[in-house]
C-alpha cells in the first residue's frame, strides 16, 4: 500500500517518469531517445469520426462504446451506479482489475487527514468474516478500541494520552486472539495473483490485483464481500506502518518538493494544503469513527469504478460482475466544494532542505481535466521536451548548458500544473538553471519551434499511446484515470486528434497569455531539513498472527476449484526464426502480429569488463554530430522520421538500438550509420561531457537508494576489487582524446556481433541491414574481459552516514554457485518466506512487531552460470526500532517458521503463476538471453512447474537448513549516524564507516576543484 505524491497526465507519464528514474538513480550517462511517430504518414486507426454509442449484449445488458476505439471498450453501468470498464487483452490467460474509488486525500477532514490513506491501508484487514476466528467475541473488543482512540484523540495531558495508549495496546492483543492476519493477502496469493496492492491520491484511492483469467469469478466474490463493509482489527499496529511510511517521506526530498510545489500553487485548495499521507498530529490521533464515516460516504457502488482488461468474454463477465458487485447498495455522493484559487500574479519563492542535488522547479497553474488549457499545455510540453527535439532537449540538455532539465504536466479534477525542472551543472546556481529554463519559455512565447513540430508531437504522442494500449495494466490505468476525472472515453480517444487542430499561432498567442510571472519556483537545496518531525517508538506488544488458522470464510473460498490453466512453455528454436545477411551475420527475429512498429538491436557481447573505455565513448555519441549533421540536427531528423535510436552498455555487453514505425527503418537505419560511421568528435562537448561525469557522481552519491542498492550492496559482495569502482577518475577522464573514443565506437563493427529484429516485413529490414549495415570480411573476437572475486561473507558491517530519519540495512550472505536445480525452491522459499504481503517475514515484521513499513528476504540466483547465489534481506526503520527489527530479521534468518496453509496457499500461487505466464513478443529472446548466461537453452519452467508441484514443507526446510540457515552476513547500513546505535551495530559484525566517495572511487569535490573541473 502507497500514496501517490505525483499524478502526471497519460500522454506525458513515459517520458516523465524516465526522467524521474534517471534523476533517482543517478544514471546520468544513458543515451536514451523516445520514441516518436512519422512526421509525413499517420499512425494507422487514425479515425475519421468518434462518437459513443450505446448497444446491448445477449443478456440484456446496457453498454456504450465509441467507434473507431482501438482498445474496444465497453463501458457498463450497473444498475446501482457502477461503472465497468471492459476490454480484451488475449496476450496472456490474465486479467489486470483494478477498483477505483473517487475518495482521495483532497476529501480529507481537515481536523483527520491522511484519513484517505490510512482507510485505503485497512481495506487489506478483512471483513465480520473474512480474517476472524469468532467475530462475535472478536467485535467487542474493537468497540473498546474505537472507544479508547476517541478518548485518546480528545485527552491533552501526556501522560493522560501514554496511558490510554497503553489501554490499546492491551486490548489490541486481546483482539489479535480472534483475528487472522493477512488473509486476503494469502486468498489473493493462492489464486496467483500479481502486484496486490493499492494507491491513494488527492482524488482517488485504487485497489490493484492482475489474476489469472480462471479465477476471475472467486475474485468478484471476495473484492465484492471486502466493499461490503469494513472492519478495523490490527488498526494500531498498521498505523506504525502508515508513520513509517510517513518517515519515508520525510526522507524523500522530490516529496518535500512535490508538497511545496503544491501549497504554493493552491494556498487555499485542498490540492495545497493537506497532504495524502497526513499531518503528523493527525496520525498521532486517529479516529476509527472518522474512518467508518468516511468508508460509508465514499466506496459506495455510483462512486466507484471497476476495470478489468484482459483475457475475458465480454458477456460472462459482466454478468458475473453484476451477480456479485451489484448487490452493493447504491447512496447519493456528494463530495466537498471546494475553494476556489485567487489567480497568481507574481513569482512564488519556496526553499526544500535535504541531502540530495539540488535541483530546481518552476510551476504553473492550469486548469484540470476537460478544459482549454489541458490540451494547449499538453501540446506546449511536448514542444518543451520531447526526449529528442524540444527546446529544453536540444538548448538545454544536448548542449550541456544543465545537468538535465524537462518539464512534465499534471492534471487534476479542478486544477493542475505545467512544471518544469532542472539540475545544475558544476558551478552553476539554481537560479541560473531557473532562468535558463524560463529562456526556453520565452522562445516557445515567441514561436521559435519549427512549422513541423506539432504534427510531430501528436504523432509523437500517438505512437506511445499505440504501445501502452498493447499493455492490459497501461489500458486498464488509463480506464480508471478518465473515470476519477469525469472524462468520456471518446474524449480520450479524440484527445490527441484535437491537439493537431490547434495552429502554431493559436499555440503561441496561448503561451504568451498563459506563461507570465505567475509561476512558483521551488529551490531543492542542499542543507539541514529543519522541518522534520520525530516520531517515538511506542514499543508496540507484539500481537497474535494466527497463521497457522483461518476463518471459516477463507476454508470454504480455498475448497473452490476453478478450471485449471495449462502452462505452456516456449520451444525456443521454433519461436525465434534466423535468417542470414549478405555478408553472413545472423539476423534472429520474431515477427510483430499487432502492429507496424519495429525493434532492431546490434549486441556486442562485451562491455566495460572487456574495455574500461567502452562505457564512456559510447554515451559520449549522444553529443556529437556527423561531418553531415550537427548533433542537433541529427535529433530533428530522427524526430522527423518518427525513429528513435538508443544505446548502452553494462558490463559485459553493448547494444545499439532502432525503434519506430517499420516503413521508416531503411530511413532510420541510414542515419544511425551515418552517425556510426561518421561522428566527429569534438573537444568543447567532451569537455562538457566530463564535466557532466563529475557532476553526475556527485549527484550520485546524494542518493541514498543508489548508495545502498549501488554502491554498499557491490561492496558487500565485492569489496574494493569491483567493477563498480574500476572506474576513471575525472582527471583521468579530462586526459582522453575525444576523437580516440569516437574512433572506438566506430571500430565496434569490426567486432564480432549479433542483429536482433521484431516487426514485421523481416525481408525489407534485411534489405536494408544488407544497404547499410556494411562490414569487414572477417569480424574480431572480443578482448578478454576482467573478472572481479566474490569475497566470502559474514562478520563486516559496512555503514554510511546520511541525514535521514529511518535507517536502512542490507543483509546480504554468499550462497552456493548457481544450480537450475534451486531455481524451484527458490522460487517458493521467496513466495512463502520472504516477498509479498502474507510473507512470514511481513507478517513477522510488520504485521505483528510494527517494526518496519517494509521488509522482504529473497534467495537471489545468480544471472551467470559461473557466478554465486546470494541471501539478502532488507529492513527500513525508524531508527529506535532498529535493534528490535534487526533481532527480529535475524531470527526469522536462522529460524523459518513452519505455517502449513500458508505453505500450501505459497505452493499454488506460485504453480498458477506459471501456468498463467505467457512469455511473447520480445520477451521470448529476452528470456531466451538471460537463461543462456545461465548455460540453459530451453524454456525451464516445465521442470520448475512440475519440481514444486512435488515439494513438501518439509523439502523447503531442507532447502531453508542447506542454504539459508547457514549463512553468514555483511550487513549494510545507511543511517544518521547522530541517531543510530553503532554499539548495538556492533553486536553484528566489525563495524567500517565508509565514505561515499570511496564507496564508489569517485574523486573528492575539492580533488575536482584542483583539477579545474
Amino acid at each position: 500500500m502507497t500514496f501517490f505524491i505525483l499524478y502526471i497526465h497519460s500522454t506525458k507519464k513515459q517520458l516523465f517518469m524516465k526522467n524521474i528514474y534517471k534523476l533517482v538513480t543517478g544514471l546520468l550517462m544513458t543515451t536514451v531517445f523516445f520514441v516518436s511517430c512519422n512526421q509525413s504518414k499517420e499512425i494507422k486507426g487514425e479515425s475519421s469520426e468518434i462518437l459513443t454509442k450505446t448497444e446491448k449484449d445477449p443478456a440484456g445488458y446496457s453498454y456504450e462504446y465509441v467507434t473507431n476505439d482501438p482498445t474496444g471498450l465497453r463501458l457498463y453501468t450497473l444498475d446501482n451506479g457502477l461503472k465497468v470498464y471492459l476490454s480484451k487483452n488475449n496476450d496472456e490467460p490474465k486479467i489486470q482489475t483494478y477498483i477505483a474509488v473517487r475518495a482521495g486525500s483532497t476529501y480529507d477532514p481537515k481536523e483527520t487527514t491522511g484519513l484517505a490513506h490510512y482507510l485505503e491501508h485497512m481495506l487489506f484487514k478483512g471483513t465480520h468474516e473474512i480474517g476472524t476466528l469468532d467475530w462475535e467475541k472478536e467485535k467487542e473488543y474493537l468497540k473498546q478500541i474505537s472507544d479508547l482512540y476517541e478518548q485518546h484523540k480528545n485527552a491533552t495531558n501526556p501522560e493522560e494520552k501514554l496511558a490510554i495508549y497503553r489501554k490499546i495496546d492491551s486490548v489490541s492483543l486481546e483482539a489479535s486472539n480472534y483475528s487472522v492476519a493477512n488473509e486476503y493477502d494469502k486468498m489473493t496469493q493462492s489464486m496467483g495473483a500479481l502486484g496486490t496492492n493499492a494507491h491513494t491520491s488527492t482524488e482517488e484511492t485504487v485497489y490493484h490485483n492482475k489474476i489469472p483469467a480462471n479465477e476471475l469469478n472467486k475474485w468478484l466474490a471476495l473484492e465484492s464481500d471486502r466493499f461490503s463493509e469494513l472492519v478495523l482489527r490490527l488498526f494500531h499496529t498498521e498505523l506504525e506502518a502508515v508513520f513509517e511510511e510517513f518517515n519515508r517521506g520525510q526522507d524523500n526530498d522530490y516529496s518535500k518538493m512535490y508538497h511545496a510545489a503544491l501549497a504554493g500553487l493552491f494556498p487555499t485548495h485542498p490540492y495545497g494544503t493537506q497532504t495524502t499521507i497526513g499531518e503528523g498530529e493527525h496520525l498521532k490521533n486517529p479516529s476509527m469513527v472518522a474512518i467508518h464515516e468516511y468508508f460509508n460516504k465514499y466506496y459506495v457502488p455510483n462512486n466507484m469504478a471497476m476495470v478489468l482488461v484482459g483475457d475475458i468474454d465480454y458477456d460472462k463477465t459482466i454478468k458475473a460482475v453484476d451477480a456479485t458487485f451489484g448487490k452493493l447498495k447504491k447512496k447519493e455522493v456528494t463530495h466537498p466544494t471546494l475553494p476556489k484559487e485567487e489567480p497568481i500574479t507574481s513569482p512564488i519563492v519556496k526553499e526544500v532542505y535535504g541531502p540530495t542535488a539540488e535541483n530546481v522547479e518552476i510551476a504553473f497553474r492550469t486548469g484540470g481535466v476537460g478544459s482549454k488549457d489541458e490540451k494547449f499545455v499538453t501540446l506546449c510540453d511536448m514542444i518543451m521536451a520531447n526526449g529528442n527535439a524540444g527546446l529544453i532537449d536540444l538548448n538545454l540538455n544536448q548542449k550541456q548548458a544543465v545537468q538535465r532539465a524537462s518539464c512534465y504536466p499534471n492534471f487534476m479534477n479542478e486544477y493542475g500544473y505545467h512544471a518544469f525542472t532542472a539540475t545544475p551543472k558544476a558551478n552553476q546556481t539554481l537560479e541560473e538553471a531557473k532562468d535558463l529554463l524560463l529562456e526556453q519559455i520565452e522562445k516557445l512565447k515567441k514561436g521559435e519551434f519549427e512549422d513541423w513540430m506539432i504534427e510531430a508531437v501528436v504523432n509523437d504522442l500517438k505512437l506511445s499511446q499505440t504501445r501502452r494500449y498493447e499493455n492490459s495494466t497501461a489500458l486498464a490505468g488509463a480506464y480508471y484515470d478518465a473515470f476519477i476525472h469525469h472524462e468520456s472515453w471518446a474524449d480520450k480517444v479524440k484527445f490527441l486528434d484535437d491537439l493537431k487542430k490547434i495552429s502554431k499561432e493559436e499555440l503561441v498567442a496561448f503561451a504568451n497569455e498563459f506563461y507570465k510571472d505567475n509561476y512558483v519556483v521551488i529551490y531543492k537545496r542542499q542543507g539541514e531539513d529543519k522541518n522534520i518531525v520525530k516520531v517515538e517508538n511506542p514499543k508496540i506488544s507484539q500481537v497474535k498472527l494466527n497463521r497457522d488458522k483461518q476463518s471459516v470464510y477463507m476454508t470454504k473460498f480455498m475448497e473452490q476449484e476453478p478450471p485449471a490453466l495449462q502452462p505452456q512453455y516456449v520451444d525456443f528454436d521454433k519461436a525465434i526464426k534466423k535468417t542470414t545477411l549478405d555478408n553472413g551475420l545472423e539476423v534472429s527475429y520474431i515477427n510483430n502480429e499487432l502492429n507496424d512498429l519495429f525493434e532492431l538491436y546490434f549486441i556486442f557481447d562485451m562491455g566495460d569488463d572487456a574495455n574500461k573505455d567502452l562505457s564512456t565513448a559510447i554515451n559520449y555519441l549522444e553529443y556529437v554530430g556527423t561531418d553531415k549533421y550537427s548533433p542537433e540536427a541529427l535529433k530533428k531528423e530522427f524526430y522527423k522520421l518518427g525513429v528513435s535510436y538508443y544505446v548502452g552498455t553494462d558490463n559485459d555487453q553493448t547494444y545499439l538500438a532502432l525503434t519506430g514505425l517499420k516503413e521508416n527503418l531503411p530511413k532510420g537505419l541510414t542515419l544511425l550509420e551515418e552517425l556510426w560511421s561518421n561522428a566527429v568528435a569534438n573537444q568543447e562537448t567532451y569537455d562538457k561531457y566530463v564535466d557532466k561525469i563529475a557532476k553526475g557522481r556527485q549527484d550520485n552519491v546524494s542518493q541514498k537508494s543508489f548508495i545502498l542498492w549501488n554502491g554498499l550492496m557491490s561492496y558487500g559482495k565485492y569489496g574494493e576489487n569491483s567493477s563498480l569502482r574500476n572506474i576513471y577518475t575525472v582527471s583521468e577522464l579530462k586526459e582522453k582524446d575525444p576523437e580516440v573514443l569516437v574512433d572506438l565506437v566506430k571500430d565496434l563493427k569490426d567486432y564480432k556481433q549479433r542483429i536482433f529484429y521484431y516487426g514485421k516485413d523481416v525481408d525489407a529490414a534485411v534489405n536494408a541491414l544488407n544497404k547499410e549495415h556494411t562490414l569487414p570480411e572477417t569480424l574480431k573476437d572480443y578482448p578478454v574481459a576482467k573478472t572481479y572475486t566474490e569475497q566470502e561473507t559474514g562478520g563486516n558491517v559496512y555503514f554510511v552516514d546520511y541525514d535521514m530519519v529511518q535507517t536502512e540495512m542490507l543483509f546480504l550472505a554468499k550462497s552456493a554457485p548457481f544450480d537450475p536445480k534451486n531455481m524451484a525452491a527458490s522460487t517458493l522459499f521467496n513466495a512463502y518466506f520472504g516477498s509479498g504481503l502474507s510473507s512470514i517475514v511481513f507478517q513477522e515484521i510488520r504485521e505483528s512487531k510494527a517494526l518496519a513499513y517494509s521488509a522482504f528476504a529473497s534467495y537471489s540466483n545468480a544471472a551467470e552460470k559461473d557466478k554465486a547465489n546470494y541471501v539478502y534481506a532488507y529492513i527500513g526503520t525508524q531508527t529506535n526500532k532498529m535493534p528490535q527489527a534487526v533481532d527480529a530479521m535475524m531470527d526469522l534468518m536462522k529460524n523459518m517458521p513452519d505455517a502449513e496453509q500458508q505453505f500450501n496457499a505459497a505452493k499454488d500461487a506460485a504453480l498458477k503463476k506459471i501456468a498463467a505466464q505467457r512469455i511473447t513478443k520480445t520477451g521470448i529472446f529476452w528470456t531466451y538471453e538471460r537463461l543462456t548466461k545461465r548455460g540453459i537453452d530451453y524454456d525451464n519452467r516445465e521442470e520448475m512447474y512440475n519440481t514444486i508441484k512435488n515439494m513438501t514443507l518439509d523439502d523447503l526446510h531442507t532447502f531453508f537448513d542447506d542454504n539459508i540457515k547457514k549463512e553468514n552476513y555483511n550487513v549494510m547500513v545507511i543511517g544518521n549516524k547522530k541517531e543510530v546505535d553503532m554499539k548495538a551495530l556492533s553486536k553484528l559484525g566489525d563495524v567500517k564507516e565508509l565514505d561515499v566517495d570511496y564507496l564508489f572511487n569517485y574523486e573528492k569535490p575539492k580533488d575536482l576543484k584542483n583539477s579545474d573541473l
